[in-house]
Parts: structure tokens; sequence; C-alpha cells
């Protein structure tokens, strides 16, 4: 029962990263109903970008993270007036198959920019752990998913309370009646774009202190952030942040009772049974915003 309990701990920490990448997924796939297949690397980016600011411009990391998350929403938005502007009114495939080619260069430029050998940001804090009952937390997990949650309750009250947002909420919901009222349509789906980049962005940046930063680290974080949104339900934020929390804890518990060299095919395991048994997601909505 111990073991269940402290799985489970882990399991909802890691969560928090996890739904940051699926809100920023779940929103760009919702408002631009573009499919992402480059999302991971924007969440590598993140991560690289704060090994960069870190360890090479001596920047502190609290500074780095909000540098990083900065960085790659303006490289985001530069990339969807460059690239995703021009393809807005083509077929969806056409614009899927552009975000694989932006995943293949994004990986590419990394080996080039950062070599291949794996990178690690320094840990921003030495603290002890919280021990609850027979429960260790690490107080830098605790951090992370502390600092996730606040991410990910800034962009609710964004999305509700902001002018951006609710050009870009008006925006999806009849993108002709918003562009006669006067809404630019193409900086709104900028903004969505640099928005969702940004949450991943997040991710990669807190993960940095935890986990080592590869080229290909955002591979994983696609298939992660995909299985995740496909089984809360596409275009649902709520059913991404429930998603997310049924990977983490399903992953931890594979790590503790079956092996921890499991653990990431559960993502693939859950994607392929809720494909099979529930196509729509557990919330039920194949697409839209709610």
């Amino acid at each position: 029962m111990e073991g269940l309990a402290q799985s489970i701990a882990n399991g909802i920490i890691i969560s928090g990263t996890y739904a940051l990448l699926a809100v920023g997924l779940t929103l760009i796939f919702g408002f631009m109903e573009l499919v992402n297949f480059a999302h991971g690397e924007l969440y590598m980016l993140g991560a690289y970008f704060t090994f960069t600011f870190t360890v090479l411009l001596g920047f502190p990391y609290w500074v780095a993270l909000l540098l990083s998350i900065i960085s790659v929403m303006v490289l985001a938005y530069i990339l969807d007036l460059a690239l995703f502007r021009p393809l807005r009114d083509q077929d969806i495939l056409v614009r899927m198959l552009t975000t694989v080619g932006l995943m293949v260069a994004f990986q590419n430029l990394a080996l080039l920019i950062w070599d291949p050998v794996p990178k690690r940001v320094p840990v921003p804090l030495q603290l002890p752990p919280l021990i609850i009952g027979s429960i260790h937390l690490s107080a830098l997990h605790l951090i992370v998913v502390v600092i996730a949650i606040i991410l990910i309750i800034g962009f609710h009250l964004f999305m509700q309370y902001t002018n951006i947002g609710m050009a870009m909420r008006a925006t999806f919901q009849d993108r002709e009646v918003a562009s006669a009222y006067g809404v630019d349509v193409n900086r709104v789906y900028g903004y969505t774009f640099a928005l969702g980049a940004g949450m991943a962005a997040a991710g990669g940046a807190l993960l940095s202190t935890i986990y080592l930063v590869t080229p290909t680290m955002g591979s994983m974080a696609t298939t992660k952030a995909f299985a995740v949104v496909i089984l809360g339900g596409l275009g649902n934020f709520v059913g991404a942040i429930v998603g997310a929390f049924i990977l983490g804890i399903s992953e931890t518990l594979a790590a503790t009772y079956i092996a921890s060299g499991y653990k990431d095919a559960i993502a693939f395991i859950l994607l392929v049974m809720i494909l099979l048994l529930k196509p729509a997601g557990i919330l039920g909505k194949a697409r839209g915003v709610e």
C-alpha cells in the first residue's frame, strides 16, 4: 500500500508537465485545426534554451525559465507568419506534413547547435524532500508541478478575461464573423500558435532540471502529448488535463509494479486502447474547444 501511495504521488507530480504539453497541443488543434507533430520539438527547444541561458550565459534559472518561454513563443509566431499563414486555407494534411518537416528540421538544428551530447541544467534550489507519512516527495518536483498548475490557471484566466483571449475564442467560434467585427484573424492565429508553443516550452524548461536534455527528447513528448489529448478528447481542455493525470499515474504504477523499462510504452498502449474503445476520448468531443 505504501508503494501504491508513493507511485500515485509521483504520477501526480509528472502529470503537471504532461498537462502543459497537452493543453498547448489542444489549443493549437482546437483553434487552428493544425495537427502539430513538431509540438515536442518546441518542448525540446524550451529545454535547450534554458540550458543556454543558465549554463552558457549565466542567467539565474528563474530568469532563464521566463526567457526560454518567451523565446519559443516569438519563434512560434514567426513560424506561423512564414509557414502556416500562407497555408491557412490548404488541406489539413498539407499543414500536418509541414509540421513533420519542422520536427525533422528542429531535431537536426539541435544536433548542429548543441551537439548530440546530453546536457544538464543545474538544479536551482537544494531543499530537503517533503515527507508525508510514507510518501517522500522531492522539493524540486513539487516546485515543478506547482509552477505547471500556476501556468495552466494563468492560461485559463488569459483566455477568459483578456482581449486577446476573447478574440481567440471569437475567432474559433466563427472566423468570418470575428473578421467582420474587426478582429485580425491572422494575428489571432499567430498568438494561438505562440501561446500553445509557450506551454510546451514551459514543460521543457521545467523538466530540464530533472531529465537530461537531448535533441530527440521531443519525439516521446509529442507521442505522450497526442496520447493525452486523444485520451481526454480532441479539443477539450478539461479532457487534456484529465488525460495527463491518467497517463502520469499509469506510467508510475507500471514502473513500480511491472518494470521501469515499460513506462514509456504506457502512452502507446493507452493510445491504442482509446482509439479502439472510445475514439472520441473520455469526454467525448472529437472536435471543438470547450
